[in-house]
């Protein structure tokens, strides 16, 4: 059985998946289309997801934040324009990364310092980091429905429990 933090991120793979799933039934200029909210479309929400996860994978795999912020132009650049299944794709990528990393983990509560230059430096461990960017993507999940419900169209669910049943009908 999966330690809980990790399990935690199995269930943000398999929320993003479900929203994926559900707007490649969408007209596609749904993904682009301008509303009004935290982020203009939800594409860009997402893009600021892909940005966001690929900035805390660096700082769990222990890369100096020094290497980590040059980045975030390019991992930008990745997600600007790309379709529901290119968006997929680079979420997909990113989560192999990350499940490489926790195998590579087998102590979720291992101690780390993360150090930003303009927050100073916080003493924590790998699974609250993991944990940080599970709810975030909850957070954004439901501006990604708000968005949706917006242009007229339905979200969908992906609460935790419901993925909990999904594990349970399916033997995991």
């Amino acid at each position: 059985m999966l330690q809980q933090p990790y399990a935690l991120y199995d269930y943000h793979v398999w929320a993003n998946q479900r929203i994926f799933n559900h707007l490649e039934q969408l007209p596609e200029e749904v993904f682009h289309a301008e509303v009004t909210s935290v982020f203009p479309s939800v594409a860009r929400t997402f893009g600021h997801l892909y940005r966001f996860e690929r900035l805390y994978h660096s700082v769990l795999a222990e890369v100096p934040t020094e290497e980590i912020f040059p980045k975030i132009p390019v991992w930008t650049a990745e997600a600007e324009g790309v379709s529901v299944d290119g968006m997929r794709r680079l979420f997909a990528g990113t989560a192999e990364q990350f499940h490489d990393l926790m195998e590579r983990t087998p102590d979720p509560d291992q101690a780390m310092t993360i150090v930003h230059p303009s927050y100073g430096s916080l003493h924590t461990c790998f699974s609250d980091i993991l944990r940080h960017v599970v709810n975030h993507g909850t957070y954004h999940r439901g501006n990604v429905t708000a968005m949706l419900r917006q242009q007229g169209y339905s979200g969908v669910p992906t609460d935790y429990l419901f993925y909990l049943v999904e594990c349970q009908e399916s033997g995991q």
